[in-house]
């Protein structure tokens, strides 16, 4: 089953990152609000920034840990260039 790391432009200039086995349905989640989005309830979501399809959930949490390292200057790079995060 693939997952997909993603990336999210939120209000107020935030970016969230996560993953997910179906991109669409998590979206949504995040867009209403859901109680397993607590994030997204403060800043809601403006639009998909970038996104990664992965084999495993293995690789997807580790690709999720590397973003949520990264300094905003560098995910807003990654997300201008999405082929420069070596899966």
């Amino acid at each position: 089953m693939p997952y997909v790391v993603y990336i999210l432009e939120c209000q107020q200039d935030k970016l969230y990152t996560g993953y997910t086995t179906d991109l669409e349905r998590r979206y949504a989640e995040h867009v209403q609000g859901s109680s397993k989005a607590k994030f997204t309830r403060a800043f809601p979501p403006k639009r998909i920034a970038a996104s990664w399809e992965v084999s495993s959930k293995s690789l997807a949490m580790q690709l999720e840990y590397r973003i949520k390292k990264m300094s905003k200057k560098e995910k807003l790079a990654l997300i201008t260039n999405p082929a420069q995060l070596i899966l």
